[in-house]
């Protein structure tokens, strides 16, 4: 299969499950397994892909982020409205724990096997987490503190291992601490624009090296056909996140997992 044949697909697969908690990284991982997409590379390239399903993100929440960006200027940041702060307490810790184990994270998490661990050991904490009575405190992001802010970013640096899903993991994380599945859904997606964002920058200067002209083709290719499946798939899907328990999606990690070991790495 030609690269730009797989830079197309690997860029749908991306635009249909990144808004989705059943890890869009662990996908294309599988996926490009499956195709013979696999080098050194690709690696970057699923990386930076992720950037254009996230647009859509920018897009569907322009207004939210106009808002945090005017209270930042005109200095109205309270605790009791989403604001810069939370979103930079949920961000800090993936970024710290990305900073120190990237290497790691890159080098024995991205393959197959690893993957089919992290949808097992995901899908059992979206169990656990939709399953465990807490007290709702944040019906709404507005409601979210900036306590559970930092304790959704503690979540999310389980997002590093590919196949646990960013909003799998930090969804499961608002439930335990108090937030409703729609505040945290929403939540999710709005920290998701600055933390993939500052991922993508840092990966692509650690991998500049890689970054050539014929590639950089491939690269576009698939950052448009994820942005633009995104967009088509982006408002059903957010509804669907905020509705759905997340039982439902943790069986289908599970038997994803299953089904590619018994047919692949068997």
């Amino acid at each position: 299969m030609s690269d730009l044949f797989s830079s197309i697909i690997l860029g749908i697969v991306e635009g249909l499950t990144e808004f989705l908690p059943v890890s869009s990284t662990g996908h294309l991982i599988l996926v490009s397994d499956l195709i013979g997409f696999d080098e050194d590379w690709t690696t970057t390239f699923k990386i930076v892909i992720q950037l254009g399903a996230v647009m859509a993100v920018l897009i569907l929440y322009w207004k939210r982020y106009l808002g945090i960006a005017k209270d930042v200027v005109t200095f109205k940041l309270t605790p009791n409205k989403l604001n810069v702060f939370h979103l930079v307490l949920a961000m800090i810790p993936a970024l710290v724990v990305y900073l120190l184990a990237k290497d790691f994270i890159k080098n024995d998490l991205f393959g197959p096997k690893p993957v089919l661990i992290s949808l097992i050991v995901g899908g059992i904490l979206m169990i656990v987490a939709a399953r465990v009575k807490r007290k709702i405190t944040a019906e709404e992001t507005d409601d979210i503190t900036y306590k559970q802010a930092f304790g959704i970013g503690l979540f999310q640096c389980l997002a590093l291992w590919p196949g646990f899903s960013r909003s799998g993991s930090t969804i499961s994380g608002g439930l335990l601490l108090g937030t409703s599945q729609k505040a945290a859904a929403d939540f999710t997606f709005i920290i998701s624009v600055p933390v993939m964002l500052g991922a993508t920058v840092l990966d692509m200067y650690d991998s500049r090296d890689m970054l050539t002209s014929d590639r950089l083709v491939l690269f576009l290719i698939g950052f448009i056909a994820a942005f633009v499946v995104a967009m088509i798939a982006v408002v059903t899907f957010l509804n669907l996140i905020k509705r759905l328990r997340l039982e439902w999606f943790a069986v289908y990690r599970f038997v994803i997992a299953i089904l590619f070991f018994i047919f692949v790495i068997l």
